[in-house]
């Protein structure tokens, strides 16, 4: 049986499997590794249930048709939620900041920022109301 679930969350199941798949990645690897293997740990999790993503998709930002910087997004998840990974202590405004303007240059509606952290995981969804 589904869970009801408020039409305004965006991509509600796929957010459901994303962080799902990043407690299972804690829940066997643990803590204390650096980014990159968090990075394809997830990536193989991702792929043994079968989520389409692609990972570190490049994304240049333009000004008036000029390139004004890049980024290289961790994922991108059925080409729909950016998921973002960090190794941090907390949640910081600094990164929600710099994975809105991941949205804002790439037109999705949904970003998950997952920080693997030393009681766990923690997530934040950040929506582009743009």
């Amino acid at each position: 049986m589904a869970t009801p679930v408020s039409p305004k969350v965006v991509h509600p199941e796929l957010s459901y499997r994303i962080i799902g798949t990043a407690f299972k990645v804690f829940n066997n690897i643990g803590y204390g590794f650096g980014e990159r293997h968090y990075q394809r740990a997830f990536a193989n999790a991702l792929a043994a249930v079968a989520i389409p993503f692609t990972k570190e998709q490049l994304v240049t930002t333009r000004y008036e048709g000029q390139p004004l910087g890049r980024y290289f997004l961790d994922f991108v998840v059925d080409d729909k939620i950016v998921v973002e990974l960090k190794v941090r202590p907390r949640l910081g405004y600094t990164h929600v900041k710099q994975t809105m303007s991941y949205l804002k240059s790439t037109g999705y509606q949904l970003a998950i920022l997952i920080y693997f952290t030393r009681q766990g995981v923690k997530y934040r969804r950040i929506v582009n109301l743009a």
